[in-house]
């Protein structure tokens, strides 16, 4: 018998069977498709390596203005989705090799739930039948952590199914040719992040986003930053954004959509790319059979990721807490360490908790977002009275002085009007996915905006804003 049977093996799972690993337990880690999940091998990964080649396209093309001047610059796609490869090959391997030194067992196949009891010897035990290509096989573990992922979310779109013109993002990460125009449905994370791809390498790109503004968990101030900073790349390609318009229906590569006036209006592209987010897999692991707490919205945990069956853990996207890879990851760190303690019957440290007020988000597009703790407009919406500043990106002399686009993106802080607690912290331009954690940091510890003017950064960096926005509020 395992000590620990887990479903899933991206970040969630991959992590948690480390941590558990390193512990000394005896633990199955059970992935359908491919160890690292749709992070490693379709999503997170691959897109930011394509995004990576992309920059340094439109650097080489930008060179001039900065002093270097390069001739005839063009990209290999062939040789991007090469490199691409490369990386999620080598990232997979060293996530086996993981697993090997902390003597993790990985079965190929699908993990499902088929009941919660007892064995012939009394002891506590949950079954788990694996499906795979030789055929059935069961084992017994003493604990189950489900880490089963997400998928794309489909709308019921007239014509977007058997369309070969309509892609997922999977199916658009290994498309064979760039196309020459994009249609994207839906302006959250994915949409923004491929219409930045695409359109440095020149693509005309056309996102259609029913909410009147993109990325709809960002700040108000800051969302349409993002957007004027995409609407022409470098690469040569444009990005033409149709806010509060709403898909009716897609005709071959045709999308049909009415605007926020009952307007209907029409976009054709070479390819339809469907971003409309993404929900948790809720069904295939056996929820039913296990009695697992299960809503529309994913696996019902608390705090400590345990589901309301004991023995029965859960962690990352398929709890709907927060879609994130490393969402996912703290995640399986708590609930490991619970795990350890319910085994070994001990008392979980109260402070190892999951906590959702400092989760950083981050968008890679070109340009980059990213932000933590709450926008103004939820402040208002929960009643806080706040206190606020931004700085433009161009304050900052590094940003100035290796991004021609300076006059975009810009910085901002919240802090609480009561006890100048910080709140948020948001930022676009480059480098934002690489500074943010600083703003996670000052949330998690509850320090105040005398604090952070206290704090030594690095000069010339562009996170600096952060503290220099402080001396503004």
């Amino acid at each position: 018998m395992y000590d620990v049977i887990i479903i899933g093996g991206g970040p969630g799972g991959y992590l948690a069977a480390e941590r558990l690993g390193h512990t000394g337990k005896k633990v199955l880690l059970i992935e359908e498709k491919h160890l690292g999940g749709t992070c490693l091998n379709v999503g997170c990964m691959p897109t930011k390596t394509l995004l990576n080649s992309a920059k340094l396209y439109v650097h080489a093309k930008e060179g001039e203005k900065y002093g270097v001047k390069a001739e005839k610059v063009s990209y290999n796609w062939e040789a991007i989705q090469n490199w691409k490869n490369e990386v999620v090959t080598k990232l997979k391997g060293g996530i086996a090799a993981q697993m090997k030194n902390f003597g993790v067992t990985v079965i190929e196949g699908r993990g499902e739930i088929t009941s919660v009891g007892k064995n012939a010897s009394g002891e506590k035990s949950i079954n788990v039948a694996i499906t795979s290509t030789s055929g059935t096989t069961a084992e017994e573990g003493r604990s189950v952590l489900i880490c089963a992922g997400s998928v794309p979310a489909v709308p019921p779109i007239p014509g977007s199914t058997d369309n070969s013109k309509v892609l997922d993002s999977t199916d658009l990460l290994s498309a064979a040719t760039v196309p020459k125009k994009l249609a994207v449905i839906g302006g959250g994370v994915i949409g923004v992040e491929f219409a930045g791809l695409f359109s440095s390498l020149g693509t005309e790109v056309t996102v259609i986003e029913m909410m009147d503004e993109i990325v709809p968990f960002m700040d108000k101030e800051q969302a349409p930053l993002l957007r004027r900073a995409m609407k022409t790349s470098g690469g040569g390609g444009t990005v033409d954004f149709r806010l509060g318009c709403k898909v009716e229906s897609i005709q071959g590569s045709a999308v049909h959509y009415s605007t926020k006036d009952s307007a209907k209006e029409c976009c054709t592209a070479d390819l339809v790319l469907m971003a409309a987010g993404r929900r948790p897999v809720l069904d295939g692991w056996g929820a039913k059979a296990a009695g697992v707490d299960v809503t529309p919205k994913g696996v019902t945990t608390n705090n400590k990721m345990r589901t309301n069956i004991p023995g029965i853990w859960a962690a990352g996207d398929v709890t709907g807490k927060s879609l994130l890879a490393h969402s996912a990851y703290r995640m399986a760190e708590v609930a490991a360490a619970d795990i350890v303690a319910y085994l070994d019957g001990t008392a979980n440290s109260t402070e190892n908790l999951w906590r959702s007020n400092a989760v950083p988000w981050a968008v890679y597009g070109i340009p980059e977002a990213a932000g933590v703790g709450i926008t103004e407009q939820e402040a208002a919406v929960q009643g806080i009275a706040v206190k606020k500043a931004s700085l433009p990106m161009r304050v900052s002399g590094r940003f100035s002085a290796e991004n021609t686009f300076a006059g975009q993106g810009a910085v901002k802080v919240i802090a609480s009007a009561e006890n100048h607690i910080i709140l948020g912290v948001h930022a676009v331009g480059a480098y934002a996915s690489e500074f943010i954690w600083g703003g996670a940091a000052l949330i998690e510890q509850e320090l105040r905006i005398e604090d952070l003017k206290q704090l030594i950064f690095p000069h010339p960096t562009v996170c600096e804003l952060i503290r220099d926005t402080a001396f503004l509020i």
